[in-house]
């Protein structure tokens, strides 16, 4: 068993660079421009040409146009295009690999997920206005069982991934909000931390 591990919310270099040190695999950039962790498409690119050859560079989108998502894929150089807003996915076709965000609430039901064509789905905890970034987890435990490629996200860090890992089972795993110091900015310490522990849980796993 393996598990991907994404830090998202990345802004700065030093950040990014300390992720792909402790051992990330994929690093988000979030444009939607009412986040608290927003950055531009040429302020991204400019810490993706830092990055090594083989990191993930995902670009999280809310609401976005196709066109603007396409511009800022070419800008960036990304891998991945995560849509965290109500887009259907058909509309974004062109670039795939895909990721669709899906809010896990108390309501929740797995049949709730509609059947995107998509990479995997992301399933992040409520978070009202905020579409994500919010630091709340979700019941672990309901989602497990889904078919094709699961992310958790929402309230993640060293302290309890490892619990989110063995009762989702999925196939990545992403923290923002838990791994900073301020919005934006990351603690190289939790960071180190939430990675280890991920691996410590898929060893014994």
């Amino acid at each position: 068993m393996s598990v991907l591990v994404k830090i998202c919310g990345i802004t700065r270099l030093d950040d990014a660079l300390a992720s792909v040190e402790a051992g990330a695999d994929a690093l988000g950039f979030n444009f939607y421009p009412e986040s608290p962790r927003y950055i531009t498409p040429e302020a991204a690119a400019r810490i993706a040409t830092a990055l090594p050859g083989d990191i993930r560079k995902v670009g999280v989108f809310v609401n976005a146009t196709p066109e603007a998502v396409a511009i800022a894929r070419k800008t960036v150089g990304l891998d991945i295009v995560q849509l965290h807003g109500n887009e259907n996915p058909a509309h974004f076709a062109a670039e795939s690999p895909l990721w669709r965000a899906f809010r896990v609430d108390a309501t929740f039901h797995p049949e709730a997920i509609p059947e995107w064509d998509v990479e995997a789905i992301l399933l992040d905890g409520p978070a009202g206005a905020l579409y994500g970034g919010a630091g709340l987890p979700f019941d672990w435990e309901a989602v497990r069982g889904i078919a094709g490629r699961i992310v958790v996200a929402g309230g993640l860090d060293h302290r309890n991934v490892g619990e989110a890992i063995r009762l989702a089972q999925p196939w990545g795993v992403d923290s923002c909000s838990r791994l900073e110091s301020a919005p934006g900015i990351k603690d190289h310490g939790r960071i180190r931390a939430f990675v280890k522990a991920v691996r410590d849980a898929v060893h014994h796993t």
